[in-house]
């Protein structure tokens, strides 16, 4: 099993980091996927964004009333977020062991990250995003969709190829709320996206 983020990846978004955020900032908003947390967040609730790019998301997390941290692996794109929204913490932690966090939170945003994770890296990482989340606490999941083999773009980004069950499989201790294969209003790419709330502890 892979334990560590791919390499490669990482290296592409901090290499181009500021480029990457002026692109994020161009995009419309993703009002569709703002829509699902309103529906579905716990308010207010401590939350965790997961893969957190150039603060974007967390900045309307903060904005809507959630105490939002952000999460990233790439110190290129953490500088980035903390330029652009300094009234906001971002802390470091790489998917898939999130090793970095030892505390629950009772929201986990984790946008279009897994896809750069190697296939066998996957179930760990939705692991841990569950470990991380509170009984009862809302997990909000999504994928950018890769059709027949992994793939990697030009700049080196993987984009890896899996079935939604392998996300899905993993969510044994949740129950799953809303789940959808789209096409994002933000980026125009077709994605997967799960809402799953974490089973109370027995």
């Amino acid at each position: 099993m892979t334990l560590r983020p791919d390499a490669t990846t990482l290296d592409a978004y901090s290499r181009d980091a500021a480029r990457y955020s002026r692109e994020w900032r161009d995009q419309p908003p993703p009002d569709d996927m703002y829509a699902l947390w309103e529906n579905h967040l716990l308010p207010t609730g401590k939350t965790a964004d997961i893969g957190c790019g150039n603060g974007r998301d967390a900045a309307w997390l903060a904005d809507h009333g959630y105490r939002v941290t952000g999460f990233d692996a790439s110190e290129g794109l953490l500088d980035e977020a903390r330029r652009l929204y300094p009234q906001i913490t971002f802390r470091m932690a790489s998917l898939p062991s999130l090793a970095e966090i030892d505390e629950a939170f009772d929201n986990v945003v984790c946008e279009t990250v897994l896809m750069h994770l190697p296939v066998d890296a996957i179930t760990d990482a939705v692991d841990n995003l569950v470990r991380i989340l509170r009984p009862n606490g809302m997990l909000y999941l999504s994928w950018r969709v890769t059709e027949g083999a992994d793939a990697r773009q030009p700049d080196g980004r993987l984009y890896s190829a899996f079935e939604p069950s392998l996300v899905t499989d993993a969510l044994t201790s949740c129950v799953i709320l809303f789940a959808d294969d789209t096409t994002s209003a933000s980026s125009g790419k077709r994605v997967c996206r799960i809402i799953a709330a974490r089973r109370s502890e027995d």
